[in-house]
C-alpha cells in the first residue's frame, strides 16, 4: 500500500460508519452490485482495460447478500487490491467464506484482517468505546457491520479486556 492510498483510507475513516463504497472509489475502484454472480460467490475483483475506474479494477458484490455482507465483501475486495493486486490477474472471486482458488489461505486471512481495519478502524473503535459504546451490538450498529464481525474485531483489539464485547 502506498502513502497516497493510506491517506485516502484515513480520509474516509473520520466517522463511523465508513462509506466503504466511497473509500473504494477513492482508491480508483469501481463498485457494482451484481445479480449474476454464481451461487456461493460473495464478490470478486476484476481487471479490465475497458473499466471506467482509474485503476482498471472493479469490484462486484452479490446483490442477493445482506447489506452488512456486501459492505464486508467490498472491504475484503479492496484489501485484495491493496495487498495482492499483482496476483489478481484478470479476476479473483471469493466464496461466502472469503476463500478463492487463486490466493493462499494466508492471503485471504490478510485480506479479512485489512477489511476489518477498513470498516472498523482502531482509532474509531477506541473513540466510541471511550464514549461508553462498549457493547458489540451498539458498536455494530454504529459501524454498520454484523454483530459477529464486531465481536471478532473487539476480541482482536481488546483481547485482554473482558469488559468489552
Amino acid at each position: 500500500m502506498n502513502p497516497q492510498e493510506k491517506q485516502t483510507i484515513l480520509a474516509h475513516q473520520r466517522t463511523a460508519p465508513i462509506d466503504i463504497t466511497a473509500l473504494a472509489t477513492g482508491l480508483g475502484l469501481s463498485v457494482y452490485e451484481s445479480y449474476n454472480l454464481p451461487r456461493g460467490i460473495s464478490g470478486k475483483i476484476s481487471r479490465s482495460e475497458q473499466s471506467e475506474s482509474a485503476s482498471r479494477f472493479s469490484i462486484s458484490v452479490n446483490a442477493h447478500d445482506s447489506f452488512y455482507r456486501r459492505r464486508f465483501t467490498i472491504a475484503h475486495e479492496c484489501a485484495h487490491y491493496l495487498l495482492h493486486r499483482s496476483q489478481i490477474g484478470d479476476e479473483v472471486s471469493d466464496n461466502g467464506m472469503y476463500r478463492s482458488e487463486k490466493l493462499t489461505s494466508q492471503d485471504e486471512f490478510d485480506a479479512n484482517n485489512l477489511a476489518a481495519d477498513l470498516l472498523m478502524p482502531r482509532h474509531l473503535v477506541d473513540q466510541y468505546v471511550k464514549q461508553g459504546n462498549s457493547g458489540a451490538a451498539s458498536l455494530a450498529e454504529l459501524f454498520k457491520v454484523s454483530e459477529p464481525a464486531m465481536r471478532v474485531r473487539l476480541r482482536y483489539l481488546y483481547w485482554q479486556d473482558e469488559n468489552i464485547a
